[in-house]
């Protein structure tokens, strides 16, 4: 179902200010796009500008799909020159292009916003990034497909995950060639790859080459959506996000999906492992959604360093609500409770709770260091599965209270100066 779309927040100056990977889809003068920030696993606390949408997919599909994704390969295909890869990449990578309409002074004008997917499966199935395909979503725009023969067709969006940057489209044809799928667990540093896509929009089907240059990076967007990702030196432009990364056997182990854009920096792309992207594409075929995603049932707000020494308050996560049934209510959470650390991960803002909490699944236990009432504590939780139903419950929620806390901000604070040191968010 299509949702009124919420606007997007304002930029702050220290995110500004931050390094940022762009990976925007570019044609024309306009494009969607999505902006990230890298760090190491056990990196610091920045995080990146990022565009994205608030709206979470609930389609379901025919559960015979999954069939031809279930597993991945570890068979090689005998490719072993990257013409052949390439003339293999003919064959299985896409263009995905949307017109946009927009009104500029009263005068409608279009443009085009491309990027690149690759088949999955004989009957049309195909997979990209969620950002290639956001304003179709967003703006209920056709999307276009095209094949190397320069044949069309026109894709419905059969799901996606905001999360992990995936989605799965549709096309009406068959016998297609769909790609093999390798082990992006036995990626290593060195590794040949080569990147197959749709760069700027308008160069199509261009194969550039490099090497796995770094494994499980962690990239970390403004809304506190950590992924793993592996990093190449491959020649990455806009255009190219939802296309193929291969190894030299012409399997597909990753999906591009972001690089570094800055004055100096060069050969700095990411992609996301196959492995977990399959994994994705699985759920949201079989169930709509990604099943096992943790949620806690809490709305927290961030205590920084100086909000924390001027109450004489811990710096984390502070507990705005608890929801009724929830596990964090199971766990013994209260309102006015502020963690500091998930299991042995220091919670130094709200951010940093949604990035934890991501890292878990459905089922998992994680114990909590609690300041509350003067004194440390430790909670154990268990964490539930998170269903679309919360999540579209938890955005309006979200928005409610961010313009509340604006206009607390502006001075109408019933707490008075401590609400404009809080930021808002749902786990």
């Amino acid at each position: 179902m299509k949702k009124e779309k919420k606007p997007r927040r304002p930029l702050g100056a220290g995110a500004i200010a931050a390094i940022c990977i762009v990976c925007a889809l570019v044609a024309g003068l306009f494009g969607s796009g999505i902006t990230y920030l890298a760090t190491n696993s056990g990196g610091g606390d920045e995080t990146a500008l990022v565009e994205s949408a608030d709206d979470t997919a609930s389609s379901s599909t025919d559960s015979t799909a999954v069939l031809e994704l279930t597993s991945v390969s570890s068979s090689s295909t005998s490719v072993s020159t990257a013409t052949a890869v390439y003339e293999l990449a003919t064959q299985q990578v896409v263009g995905i292009t949307t017109e946009i309409t927009y009104n500029v002074f009263g005068q409608a004008t279009s443009t085009s916003v491309s990027g690149s997917g690759f088949i999955i499966s004989e009957d049309g199935y195909i997979m990209t990034n969620y950002h290639v395909i956001e304003d179709a979503y967003e703006g209920g725009y056709e999307i276009t497909v095209m094949m190397y023969d320069e044949t069309e067709y026109t894709a419905e969006i059969i799901g996606f995950d905001e999360d992990s940057d995936i989605a799965v489209l549709k096309i009406d044809a068959t016998g297609l060639n769909a790609a093999e799928l390798g082990d992006s667990d036995e990626l290593v540093v060195g590794e040949e790859i080569y990147a197959v896509g749709n760069p700027l929009g308008e160069l199509t089907y261009t194969m550039t080459s490099g090497i796995v240059s770094a494994t499980n990076r962690t990239i970390t967007t403004e809304e506190g959506v950590a992924m793993n990702m592996f990093q190449i030196d491959a020649a990455v432009n806009s255009g190219n996000s939802g296309g193929p990364v291969y190894n030299t056997s012409g399997q597909v182990i990753g999906i591009v999906t972001a690089k570094y854009s800055d004055t100096g920096v060069e050969g700095l792309g990411f992609a996301i492992p196959i492995n977990e992207a399959i994994h994705i594409a699985n759920q949201i075929l079989t169930y709509g959604y990604v099943t096992d995603k943790a949620y806690m049932g809490v709305s927290a707000r961030t205590v920084t360093a100086t909000i924390a020494e001027y109450y004489g308050m811990a710096e984390g996560a502070y507990i705005d609500s608890v929801n009724e049934g929830s596990a964090a209510e199971a766990a013994g959470l209260e309102v006015g409770d502020i963690i500091t650390a998930v299991d042995d991960t220091t919670i130094s803002s709200a951010s940093d709770l949604t990035t934890v909490v991501k890292s878990y699944r459905a089922g998992d236990t994680a114990e909590l260091t609690v300041f509350r009432d003067d004194e440390y504590i430790t909670l154990t939780i268990t964490f539930d599965e998170k269903l679309p139903d919360e999540e579209t419950e938890e955005e309006e929620e979200e928005d409610t209270d961010t313009s509340a806390s604006g206009e607390m901000q502006g001075g109408q604070s019933s707490q008075g100066g401590m609400s404009q040191f809080f930021g808002y968010g749902m786990y």
